[in-house]
């Protein structure tokens, strides 16, 4: 069967697709959590598990699927994990309890974090080190549609049908995702290592990830980066619809404002990344995540909460983060052409791992104000500035 060719337009689209499994799958149910509290008759920590799992597992997983893919190739790993994906999702719908559904989202988890480990690694595989940064740059503006939209219709399904049909729509998604990587996604992947799933060959591959400098100030950089979104992603429902006083709906608008950041980011970040350079963009992401998550603050310790005084600083915060991630994906990944698949899933498990302890941070801390969502903000934009400048800066700007 004739494929499309691996960097033509129609399996970037599918990459992207693929990506976008994450945030589509955290995002539009974002709107159903406080109802989620009230069908359950549980609390806001207990629903808050049905985040925070599924971005333990999606960062554990995600450490598998890379050596799997170096060793067997991309198309086969995701293929079965696209599949998991399918039923779970499913799974989801006929959840009977909060347990159930922690449960089942954590087999979503397992299955969808492929894509975005996954589709980074054809990236590198096709592109090559130096347009993977461009690549990815683009993809992330077509991706944070899934982010934008994902709320926006989470909030109106939320409305019109409640949280299950929220699952139905990402069981169709995932199953549409399916058929495509069968019919149209080529192995990428002319490096197969026979031992990247020995024991040996596996911790040979992060110890080699973990002792080289610019790779751990990326990933430190990258981690702090993902932790300015999901602060938000955390405790934005709670904080906007509770304590400001939106409806689901209205809140999918709010949060499709701050995708606009990103995807002003990113957009910015392909266009003039190669004639700027990827570290100068990252330096001035990190700053502008920086200055965004301490206006928030300001606001939130004052006691002056509306929804410009989270939406705006958020937005400008997440300019910063559309600069940040594809370079410092692409600057992560690049060195390792024999090991992508490691060096991308190493990067998936730190970003995804310290996310969820800032969400279940940021859960146990709600006290009905603003506060414990904008300190998180504030503080990894802080610590990802501090991160790229000790650990990032010195050696690349002196090479």
């Amino acid at each position: 069967m004739q494929r499309p060719r691996p960097d033509s337009f129609a399996v970037a689209a599918l990459l992207t697709s693929l990506v976008a499994f994450g945030p589509i799958s955290t995002d539009m149910y974002l709107p159903s959590l406080p109802a989620l509290v009230t069908d359950f008759q549980t609390d806001v920590p207990t629903v808050q598990l049905t985040l925070s799992a599924f971005m333990v597992a999606f960062a554990l997983a995600m450490l598998v699927y890379g050596p799997l893919s170096d060793r067997f190739g991309r198309r086969p790993v995701l293929l079965g994990a696209v599949v998991l994906y399918v039923i779970s999702s499913i799974a989801c719908v006929f959840a009977p309890t909060i347990e159930a559904l922690v449960v089942a989202r954590v087999f979503q988890a397992m299955g969808c974090c492929a894509g975005p480990v996954l589709g980074r690694a054809v990236v590198r595989d096709v592109y090559g080190r130096d347009r993977a940064a461009q690549v990815l740059s683009y993809m992330g503006t077509a991706m944070a549609l899934a982010p934008a939209i994902g709320p926006i219709a989470g909030g109106w399904l939320q409305v019109a049908f409640g949280w299950h049909s929220v699952f139905v729509v990402l069981s169709l998604f995932s199953l549409i995702a399916l058929i495509g990587t069968y019919f149209m996604l080529d192995e990428t992947n002319p490096h197969k290592n026979p031992y990247a799933i020995s024991p040996r060959g596996i911790v040979s591959n992060y110890a080699l990830l973990l002792s080289h400098r610019v790779y751990v100030g990326y990933l430190a950089t990258i981690a702090a980066c993902y932790c300015v979104i999901f602060s938000f992603i955390s405790g934005s429902s709670f904080v906007l619809i509770e304590v400001v006083g939106l409806s689901p709906d209205l809140y999918g608008y709010c949060f499709a404002t701050i995708v606009i950041g990103y995807m002003t980011g990113t957009f910015i970040s392909g266009r003039f990344g190669r004639r700027v350079g990827g570290e100068r963009l990252i330096l001035i992401g990190a700053t502008l995540a920086a200055i965004g998550g301490g206006i928030m603050a300001a606001f939130a310790w004052s006691g002056h909460v509306t929804v410009l005084s989270i939406v705006l600083p958020q937005m400008l915060a997440m300019v910063g983060v559309g600069f940040v991630f594809p370079n410092s994906q692409a600057g992560a990944i690049g060195p390792f052409p024999q090991m992508a698949g490691a060096a991308s899933a190493l990067v998936g498990f730190f970003q995804m791992g310290v996310a969820s302890v800032v969400g279940l941070a940021i859960g146990h801390a709600f006290d009905g104000t603003a506060r414990p969502l904008a300190t998180g903000v504030a503080v990894s934009g802080f610590l990802m500035l501090v991160f790229f400048l000790t650990l990032v800066w010195p050696v690349r700007n002196r090479a």
